[in-house]
């Protein structure tokens, strides 16, 4: 059976909708293996010792592998699955830190929406917020993302018009 998307189309978005993923719990083996995969081996994250004495009072994951984690909430929504066409811009603002052992989720809430020139694509704003296990945001920001649309529908009599114009 070949695949079907289950992720919304341009026009099923609309300003004012808000979705919220399913929570997540940061973990030790997350922060590890971000360090390794990434480079960034800052003592921040991977030495308690020194963590301990910085405002935050412990080791602090990667702010950069919890704004990963927020396009993998954003997946676990299924709403892009097989319907973006391509992140154009995300930005991101750091709020709060996160530690191994809390847990996020994010809130997607649409903010704007633009069609474009071609009738197979359109564009969508999102606001979006990483919050922490007590509802504080960690990161906030804005996805803009390009999503395919819903195939136009076809006008009466239209394909023979367009089959003569091919002709003429």
């Amino acid at each position: 059976m070949p695949y079907q998307p289950r992720g919304l189309t341009y026009e099923q978005f609309n300003v004012g909708d808000v979705f919220v993923s399913p929570a997540r719990t940061v973990t030790e083996a997350d922060v590890v293996n971000f360090a390794g995969l990434s480079g960034d081996f800052n003592p921040l994250h991977i030495d308690e010792t020194f963590a301990r004495g910085t405002p935050f009072g412990g080791r602090i994951a990667h702010g950069m592998l919890v704004a990963a984690l927020a396009t993998g909430l954003a997946n676990w929504l299924g709403v892009f699955e097989g319907t973006t066409l391509a992140l154009l811009e995300q930005v991101i603002q750091y709020k709060g830190a996160v530690k191994p052992g809390d847990t996020v989720y994010l809130e997607l809430g649409v903010a704007e929406k633009q069609a474009t020139s071609r009738p197979d694509r359109g564009v969508v704003v999102f606001d979006t917020q990483v919050r922490n296990q007590d509802s504080r945001p960690v990161i906030t920001g804005r996805w803009t993302l390009m999503l395919k649309r819903s195939a136009p529908p076809v006008q009466p009599g239209a394909e023979a018009a367009a089959e003569l114009a091919r002709k003429a």
